[in-house]
């Protein structure tokens, strides 16, 4: 699945657009390197996304193509 549209179906950045432009101003990184949205995602990997002043690191866990708003959390767990 594609990094943006992966960002936007669990909810962690609202749109895919919003995403896209996160991941092309360099605010996104997988695995330690500057992700483009058009990154295709792996279960395992690691996201790290920059919100200002905050980061926030999360480890993909499943990646299913449509998701319900109370399940889209299971998609991902928060790292340190």
């Amino acid at each position: 699945m594609r990094l943006d549209k992966y960002l936007k179906n669990s909810r962690i950045i609202k749109r895919r657009t919003v995403a896209k432009d996160a991941c092309e101003q360099g605010r996104v990184e997988v695995n330690g390197r500057t992700a483009k949205p058009g990154l295709e995602l792996k279960t395992g990997d690691v996201i790290r996304i920059t919100f200002g002043n905050n980061i926030l690191k999360v480890r993909v866990v499943s990646m299913p193509e449509t998701v319900r708003k109370d399940d889209a959390q299971d998609m991902y767990e928060v790292i340190d």
